[in-house]
């Protein structure tokens, strides 16, 4: 692997040098989806609006009820709670469907772990629980659509699992029409690389493949996935291989769908493939580092966005407590360190990118809020906005567009 320098470029913000203590979330499906809906492309985003957000929590010896409403104003940057949106234990992620009427969330409860539907007000942001059914693993930590809107893709991160759900015409979840454990030689690290950990998993943009990040066993895996009946088949070949001791935790795909980077959890690193459409196969073709240079302590990689412009990939260090800013080659697509910035609090387990393009929202998980930094679309870089608001345990955000 190609470990790539530490860039310094003038104009950016940098990492602190000195030891750190160590979610808005925007699915992919959704992210193309509202892009079209303004007229907009990856160069103009759309026009600039208000939107609703959710954001899920930790609810576990926490003071958070559950995931909480707010009104984003992409003019401004500024947050408006609406207060709380629906008590459901544990919501760890959330994702809105893009026909906008439903919000699912993944209920992080060990063996009783649940996947939640709800349906959105858009006018008063509440949400109206469903229906719920088990996850059919432990310890849920990601879902995703495919892309036609029909089913519920999610990551058991403890048992190694991944499920399948239709989406009934009313949005509640059916009965299953897939369920696979992941398999593999577990990675070095003992401590979290006891067996298979899903952890993130999404659809192809031509919805024909399914990938899976595993962090326990230092690979992307391939499924090949029918939208006609939900379910899911080994691709071959079956995988692409990090690093050992990596630990993939969350992938993107480019906008252009040909190319996929890697953010490892336990490396503190994004890796970047050459993604093949007809077959599903994966080719690396290059690994840089998200922390900068020096920096000795605790690490642990968690989320990961391309920006709408394909100039930039970021990243969020817990531990170093920032966002890694990488610059995207426009030819090879590979990728190199452009610098990055405090988060502003603590465990940032969790950021995206406004519809708009125009700001970055971290979730600091430790510290209970969630910082808004504008960015700079011609160099990648982050600046505060001073826009900071308190949410217990903060740890995954969806947007939606208000009507």
């Amino acid at each position: 692997m190609i470990r790539a320098p530490f860039l310094f470029q003038p104009g950016l913000h940098y990492f602190p040098m000195k030891i750190t203590r160590r979610i808005f979330a925007f699915s992919l499906l959704l992210a193309p989806f509202i892009f079209s809906v303004g007229g907009g492309s990856a160069d103009e985003p759309v026009a600039n609006r208000k939107y609703l957000v959710f954001v899920g929590t930790y609810t576990t010896k926490t003071e958070s009820k559950g995931i909480y409403a707010y009104e984003f104003d992409a003019d401004t940057g500024k947050l408006t709670p609406k207060g709380v949106a629906a008590e459901t234990p544990d919501p760890s992620w959330i994702a809105v469907h893009p026909g906008g009427k439903y919000l699912y969330a993944a209920n992080e409860a060990g063996k009783a772990s649940t996947v939640s539907a709800f349906a959105v007000d858009v006018k008063s942001g509440k949400l109206t629980l469903l229906n719920q059914i088990p996850s059919l693993g432990e310890d849920p930590c990601y879902l995703s659509f495919d892309k036609t809107g029909k089913y519920v893709l999610v990551a058991n991160y403890s048992s190694g699992t991944i499920a399948v759900f239709p989406i009934l015409a009313d949005g509640r979840l059916g009965e299953h029409t897939a369920f696979v454990k992941d398999q593999g030689a577990a990675g070095p690290n003992k401590k979290h690389q006891q067996g298979p950990h899903a952890h993130w998993i999404e659809t192809s943009p031509d919805n024909r493949f399914a990938l899976v990040a595993d962090l326990g066993l230092d690979e992307v895996l391939v499924y090949k996935f029918d939208a006609a009946s939900g379910t899911l088949t080994p691709n071959e070949p079956a995988f692409a291989r990090l690093k050992a001791g990596s630990g993939p935790r969350h992938a993107v795909f480019y906008p252009n769908g040909k190319f996929v980077f890697v953010v490892s959890e336990l490396s503190s690193t994004a890796t970047s493939f050459a993604y093949d459409v007809k077959k599903g196969t994966l080719k690396e073709t290059g690994t840089a580092s998200t922390l900068p240079p020096g920096f000795s302590g605790r690490n642990d990689v968690a989320e990961t966005a391309v920006h709408p412009n394909g100039k930039f990939l970021y990243v969020s260090n817990r531990g170093n407590d920032s966002m890694a800013i990488l610059s995207i080659d426009p030819g090879n697509r590979t990728l190199a360190p452009a610098g990055g910035i405090p988060t502003g609090g603590k465990e940032p387990r969790h950021f995206a990118i406004d519809p708009s393009g125009k700001y970055l929202l971290a979730e600091n998980q430790f510290s209970n809020n969630v910082v808004v930094l504008k960015i700079d679309p011609a160099t990648g870089g982050l600046t505060p906005t001073g826009q900071v608001v308190e949410v217990p345990s903060p740890v995954d955000i969806a947007f939606l567009l208000e009507n």
